[in-house]
């Protein structure tokens, strides 16, 4: 039944709009123009963040904060083994959850950490990612303080969630 869904949806809309008389395949088209421009407005933020999250993959500089934050973080109460998950939220999504599925690998989808990986994962955002996307499509182009928010205000989920995970 699922395999029919979306070819349903969209009979019915194209029904809805001959009967409303709205002119459905233009209306199509135009939005495609439009999205077509908005890719290509959004498209160099997108690829500078693509390849700046790569650069930080395999420079190593990944491992170096990693080492520097897991004291901190063990002070706030997150495990270290999930200093590199924290880190890597905000960079990449896909990357995230292969950390944690990594996680659920070795621990088990059950374990506090895991439990903790899943709840930050599933609570925090691909900041960068969102940033780069919002910041490309509105005329305010002063980044001065969203993305130092942003990061604080993951962290501070992170602290949250584990701290939820060891009461539950």
């Amino acid at each position: 039944m699922s395999a029919y869904i979306l070819p349903l949806f969209i009979l019915a809309v194209i029904v809805v709009g001959f009967c409303k008389r709205v002119p459905v395949y233009g209306s199509f088209v135009a939005g495609v123009k439009g999205s077509l421009e908005l890719l290509m407005s959004i498209m160099p933020y997108f690829t500078v963040i693509l390849i700046a999250v790569e650069l930080f993959a395999v420079s190593g500089l990944g491992g170096k904060l990693e080492e520097l934050l897991t004291p901190l973080f063990n002070a706030l109460g997150i495990p270290a083994e999930l200093t590199q998950l924290v880190i890597i939220r905000p960079l990449s999504g896909n990357g995230s959850i292969a950390m944690l599925q990594t996680l659920m690998d070795k621990y088990g989808a059950d374990s506090y950490i895991v439990r903790c990986g899943s709840v930050i994962v599933g609570a925090s955002e691909t900041t960068f990612y969102v940033a780069t996307i919002y910041f490309s499509t509105v005329k305010e182009k002063k980044l001065r303080y969203a993305i130092p928010v942003c990061l604080i205000a993951s962290l501070t989920g992170a602290v949250a969630a584990c701290a939820l995970c060891r009461v539950m």
